[in-house]
């Protein structure tokens, strides 16, 4: 399981964005695809809000990958 630590400044990272910054998609049309799909979980509920507010502790599983925030 990786684990993406959030910026001091930082309260949360919205979800297509942390999506790229992990590297799970190439772009954020592609990320926008798989949301909107969903075949992305939040904390073991598919999420299908692009632009969820992903904060310290959630969980996030797409494509046989996972991730904590920090």
């Amino acid at each position: 399981m990786e684990k993406f630590t959030l910026r001091p400044d930082e309260d949360y990272i919205q979800l297509n964005d942390l999506l790229k910054v992990l590297n799970w998609v190439g772009s954020g049309g592609e990320a926008k695809i798989h949301i909107s799909e969903g075949l992305v979980t939040v904390n073991d509920e598919v999420e299908t809000r692009v632009r969820k507010k992903v904060r310290t502790g959630d969980r996030i599983s797409f494509n046989g990958q996972e991730a904590t925030v920090a």
